[in-house]
């Protein structure tokens, strides 16, 4: 049986239906989620609500070239990205190396590979994070990712569930931006009847809000999700600081 990678979403900004599925078709081979941009525009736009983890981005987009979709992603999300293009100049792939992508694969390409160059990024990208994020800070709070215990502004100690913990990291970590129930539950086929999400907003909020009837930081967006709206510091180590 072959490993799979749990709930990892996977964005592939490519024009050519065809390689779009061949990239779609092995990565959910793996156990990856996958979306479908079919130019830069799409891609943009869905960042306002879609939070890949990792960008497989062709550099001869139709409507913009690729290297600049690439710097605007970097501007707006800590996604991976892998550059996959036909273009085989060094100096195409130093640029893209350079300006933030985490990795450059040539078209024609194997596709076993381009799993590989994958799982290979979002490994080094997590072990950094559990490196270098391991606390938290909002309006005076601070949440440790480590023990999941929350503290408040004024020192108060809440120990956090699992599941709400679970919660807190992806607000968190996807700060001011709409997040779909399903992206909060780690599932792609949430039933609309599932109030499980809902649940844990609200043990989450009589923890976190001063007033969770009127919610200063995890605001319902009708219709879209739900938004964490704070400012996120991270810091390496709580020993160190208290």
């Amino acid at each position: 049986m072959k490993e799979t990678e749990s709930a990892k979403l996977i964005a592939i900004v490519e024009d050519d239906p065809d390689v779009a599925k061949i990239i779609e078709q092995v990565l959910a081979d793996f156990g990856f989620h996958t979306a479908w941009c079919r130019s830069a525009g799409d891609l943009l736009r869905r960042l306002r609500t879609l939070s890949p983890d990792l960008c497989i981005i062709d550099l001869g987009l139709p409507d913009m070239d690729g290297i600049e979709v690439m710097q605007r992603v970097r501007a707006q999300s800590a996604c991976g990205i892998v550059i996959l293009t036909g273009r085989a100049h060094v100096s195409d792939r130093v640029m893209g190396l350079e300006l933030g992508a985490d990795d450059y694969v040539l078209k024609p390409f194997e596709p076993r590979e381009l799993v590989a160059r994958v799982r290979s990024i979002l490994r080094r990208r997590e072990a950094g994070e559990s490196q270098a994020r391991l606390i938290a800070e909002f309006a005076g709070w601070r949440f440790n990712l480590g023990n999941n215990t929350l503290v408040s502004p004024n020192g108060a100690e809440h120990a956090l569930s699992t599941a709400e913990a679970d919660l807190l990291k992806v607000f968190v970590s996807n700060p001011n931006r709409i997040l779909q129930r399903e992206k909060l539950m780690g599932a792609r086929d949430l039933a609309p009847t599932d109030r499980a999400i809902d649940v844990r907003i609200s043990r989450l909020r009589r923890k976190l809000e001063p007033d969770p009837q009127s919610p200063a930081f995890i605001k319902t967006v009708y219709g879209a999700g739900y938004l964490f709206l704070a400012t996120v510091s991270w810091a390496g180590d709580s020993t160190a600081e208290r």
